[in-house]
């Protein structure tokens, strides 16, 4: 059928996925990794033409409400001036969501804000050994390693989105699981939102090995 004939994605579709963003809302505001008006999600409703469902700009997100949420074309423009106003980072959604992702999300723990400025001299974040490291795609074993890039944080995400992008389709070692921005929080996406959720849980609980460990012991 061609596009123009498409039909819109069902209404109880949208529904069901605003209630999963709401609760993962909630999940992670009492993990206190979305506090105050921080972070933004987001799912995919269609690919051609590319529509994202989103959290809107400066809502609490651990009280998301079913008229805080906004439809977003490719370029990140609202789709309806109805509609609440996009995060100033949907940039990053609609860029992660052209490689594939299903779901984005956009977290601000203390854990990832501390290591994003603290590593970002190194250009990014290396864990190793962990059987937590299994629960992120691709990964098998705790043999493993994961590297998180660490990126400055930049109010020009038109920028970031092409470094961003540029990264995903490197022909070798091309970014995966997740970003940080440097003293602001963790990217990161997957198929569905509870695929997504899973990667945060999975990093979020790394991030504070690493924080605790070196604490305790002062090293990596």
């Amino acid at each position: 059928m061609p596009l123009e004939d498409a039909p819109p994605p069902a209404t109880g579709q949208i529904d069901f996925l605003i209630r999963e963003l709401i609760e993962c809302g909630r999940d992670f505001h009492h993990r206190g990794w979305s506090l105050g008006t921080s972070s933004n999600y987001s799912v995919v409703i269609e690919r051609e033409p590319l529509t994202l469902l989103m959290t809107g700009s400066g809502f609490d997100k651990g009280r998301l409400q079913p008229d805080q949420f906004v439809m977003v074309d490719e370029y990140a423009q609202s789709l309806d001036e109805a509609f609440p106003k996009p995060s100033a980072e949907a940039l990053l959604h609609t860029v992660l969501a052209k490689h594939g992702a299903g779901a984005v999300l956009h977290t601000h723990s203390v854990a990832a804000t501390v290591l994003s400025e603290h590593f970002l001299k190194d250009g990014g974040l290396r864990i190793a050994g962990y059987e937590m490291l299994k629960g992120l795609a691709g990964i098998t074993t705790h043999e493993s390693e994961a590297w998180i890039e660490i990126y400055p944080n930049t109010q020009d995400i038109a920028s970031l989105a092409t470094v961003i992008d540029a990264r995903l389709k490197a022909p070798v070692s091309p970014l995966q699981h997740g970003f940080l921005m440097a003293g602001h929080g963790l990217y990161t996406w997957g198929e569905s939102i509870a695929a997504a959720c899973r990667q945060v849980e999975v990093l979020e609980f790394l991030f504070e090995v690493v924080t605790q460990k070196r604490l305790l012991f002062g090293s990596f």
